[in-house]
């Protein structure tokens, strides 16, 4: 049988991703995400004033 996904995404403000304290909260989240049993798998960034949006993956 093959395997079978849940997937989550994460909508990151232009903020988080600048170094300083922002970083501080993309770690966290990260770490939080992990810790739940979700794994990211891809990052999709438009540019520097865009959103980001992170996906993660878990087995169902």
């Amino acid at each position: 049988m093959s395997k079978r996904w849940q997937y989550l995404t994460v909508e990151l403000s232009p903020s988080m991703l600048k170094g300083g304290p922002a970083s501080d909260k993309l770690q966290a989240e990260l770490t939080k995400q992990g810790n739940l049993g979700w794994e990211l798998v891809n990052m999709v960034h438009y540019g520097q004033f865009a959103p980001a949006m992170l996906i993660f993956k878990k087995e169902q």
